[in-house]
């Protein structure tokens, strides 16, 4: 069941200059609600992040999802009220074409985010590539809520 769908701001170290702070494309799903005939899931909470298609690396005050995940995860477990251990982060990364004509590809991927916690702070993330069958339902989620 989807939770969230939407586009989720994050503060980053704040101050003056708020460093670190940024936005993502934010997809929230419960796999405990809804159609539970499947297995049950230890972490039913899956957190699927992108960049924003529009948001420029190179931009002032743009950054990527992937230098800030561990602002992102605690964001997301602070504003939903979720526990963290309950959770996946999944790092998602749309196909890209490129080339002259876009006749070249980069296929997309997913990335399972490991964090370390301390107290209520997502820190010290470590990526894997998500294998089968979370691969499959979480593929089969994004491509439902494009």
């Amino acid at each position: 069941m989807k939770i969230f769908d939407d586009v989720l701001y994050w503060d980053g170290y704040g101050g003056k200059f708020n460093l670190a702070a940024g936005r993502c494309r934010l997809r929230l799903f419960d796999l405990s609600k809804g159609d539970t005939k499947g297995v049950p899931q230890l972490k039913p909470i899956i957190a699927v992040v992108s960049d924003l298609p529009g948001d420029k690396r190179h931009t002032l005050k743009k950054v990527s999802v992937r230098a800030c995940i561990g602002h992102v995860a605690t964001t997301i477990a602070h504003r939903f009220k979720i526990d963290h251990n309950r959770m996946v982060m999944v790092e998602y990364y749309p196909r890209e074409t490129y080339g002259q004509q876009s006749e070249k590809a980069i296929p997309e991927k997913y990335d399972v985010v490991d964090l370390k916690w301390h107290g209520n702070k997502a820190l010290f993330p470590s990526w894997r590539p998500l294998k089968p069958p979370l691969l499959d339902t979480v593929r089969a989620l994004v491509s439902s809520n494009p």
